[in-house]
Parts: structure tokens; sequence; C-alpha cells
């Protein structure tokens, strides 16, 4: 399979230096843009895997810039940012990435989380290469493909992330079953979850926003409130 792309998108020279010569240790082919255009750009000509992208930047920054891919594109984004705030982590979750990492980073912890996010992002789609296959779990309205990997509701096709994905699958294949936020996002992230319900809720709040965006539409997703989160066919 050809070499996995990696868009790492910072304003300064010497990071997106440090963090390129670190991914191509790991046998990484690492695309190189300084502003959020510029990494819109590289989107548009080449077929990348992951960003790293960072939050301040001149003429576009990071948010915005993931706010646009959204539209389009469902590659995983690892925002990079030198704010501590869980407002800010939670501002970045909310438009659409799907993780973040301080700076200073450790390299040790970056190279994991990036070999992470590519196992999920390469299990999903085509990219794994799998056969079609008739594989479908419906939930009242909502319809998943697990070959193809697609939602849809009422028929509609629906855009979710890598990240999403997984947790509405995990989810409607379970349907009933009340999972708590680190019991979610140790079989989504593939890590220990400690201190993690900001970052779930965060997801769960994204999907429920793209599944019933119609104040009729029955409410699938449920808080099960001092326990955590459910999919049920709705009454």
């Amino acid at each position: 399979m050809e070499q996995t792309k990696i868009l790492v998108v910072d304003d300064d020279r010497e990071i997106v230096g440090a963090i390129a010569a670190l991914l191509e240790l790991e046998g990484y082919t690492v695309l190189r843009a300084y502003d959020g255009l510029e990494a819109l750009d590289a989107l548009h000509t080449h077929d990348v895997q992951l960003m790293i992208l960072d939050v301040m930047m001149p003429r576009m920054d990071g948010l915005s810039a993931t706010m646009q891919i959204r539209k389009e594109k469902n590659v995983p984004i690892l925002l990079l940012s030198a704010k501590t705030e869980d407002a800010d982590k939670i501002a970045g979750l909310a438009i659409g990435a799907d993780d973040y990492i301080t700076k200073p980073y450790n390299p040790m912890e970056l190279v994991a989380r990036v070999k992470a996010m590519l196992r999920r992002y390469l299990a999903l789609g085509t990219l794994a290469g799998a056969p079609a296959r008739e594989n479908v779990v419906t939930l009242g309205g909502l319809s998943l493909d697990l070959d193809e990997k697609q939602l849809t509701v009422d028929g509609a096709p629906v855009r979710l992330t890598a990240t999403e994905y997984r947790i509405v699958a995990l989810l409607m294949q379970n349907p009933g079953r009340v999972y708590n936020a680190e019991e979610i996002y140790e079989r989504v992230w593939n890590e220990p979850g400690f201190s993690v319900e900001n970052t779930v809720m965060v997801h769960i709040r994204r999907i429920r926003e793209k599944i019933e965006i119609n104040p009729k539409n029955p409410k699938y997703l449920k808080v099960v409130w001092g326990l955590g989160y459910k999919m049920e066919k709705a009454q």
C-alpha cells in the first residue's frame, strides 16, 4: 500500500521540522504547511491520512481550518497548541478535531497518538482494503453499514468523523447498554480513560447534533445521568 501521508501544519517552521523528522523516522511521508490556507491547499492536492494542526496561526488559524475541512473531509485531525485550559480543548473537539495535544509535547506521546489515530482511521474505510459485505445494523430510523462505514438517518447519509463513527458503532451494536465515559474512551481511543468525561461528552453532543437535527426526530442517543450513555430504538 502507498506510504501513509501525514500533513503537519504550524507557523513555526522549527516545530514543523522537528515533528516531520520524528514521523519520518517512523516511516511516514510528511507534508508541510505553515498556515490554515496552505493546509487546505495541501488537502486538495494530496491524499492525506492524518493532520497535525496548530491552533494559533496567521491568515487562517487551526480552528477555522478544522471547520472548513470538516465540511468535506473526515481525515483525522490532531490539534496542537500551547493552550492548556479545558475550554480550549473542548472548543477544538466540538468543531471536529479528533484529539488534542498541548505544547510542549512529549515526542513519544505524539507518536503514540498518531499511531493510534491511524490504526482507527485505516481500519474504518476503504483503506483497509476489505471486500464489501452485507453487514448493516439498524435501530429505528438509524442504519449503520459496517462495510461502507456509513450512517444514515431515515435514509439520508450522515457524515461522521472516524471517532464519531466508532462511538456510534459501539453503541448501536449494543443497544440499550449503558457505557460510562471511561468505557467509551477505552474502547474507541484504545487508551486508558482518566478524567475523559468532557472529551467524550463533546463527541456525544456532536453525534446528537448530526442525527437529531430535526426537533421532531426520535432521540436515539440518550444520556443516563450519573451513569453514561446508550443508544436504543425510540419509543
